[in-house]
């Protein structure tokens, strides 16, 4: 499962990295990742006109878009266009940030899933 990652460099600079989460068969219900700890899953709205300038993400998340489409810029200059269905890790907590706007005239929703740090540490 692809899952465009959002991070920051020691030096503080932004950038976007390509992942693969791996799956595996599990028969009749399909092919599942391995888990991985969350410790909040919170529903968002964005109004039409969302424009976010620079801002570093709050805590490591997955955002699961579910519909409209994003722009994000990272502070590399790099830019990408994201759309319902697509999956992002955001975890530049520090450092320069990253800018976001809808790209469409519409509200936009999307779901975070706050990752479980000290879960994660442990394993």
């Amino acid at each position: 499962m692809k899952v465009t990652r959002v991070y920051a460099d020691k030096q503080g600079e932004s950038h976007f990295a390509d992942d693969e989460y791996p799956l595996h068969d599990r028969g009749s219900i399909g092919r599942l990742s391995e888990p991985i700890p969350a410790r909040s899953v919170i529903f968002r709205t964005n109004q039409p006109a969302y424009d976010y300038d620079w801002h570093v993400a709050p805590q490591r998340q997955f955002i699961v878009l579910l519909d409209g489409a994003i722009e994000i810029e990272v502070s590399d200059g790099d830019r990408r266009t994201f759309r319902g269905g697509d999956l992002l890790m955001v975890e530049d907590t520090t450092g320069k940030g990253h800018k976001t706007r809808n790209t469409e005239q519409l509200e936009r929703r999307s779901v975070f899933i706050v990752l479980d740090e000290t879960a994660l540490q442990k394993g």
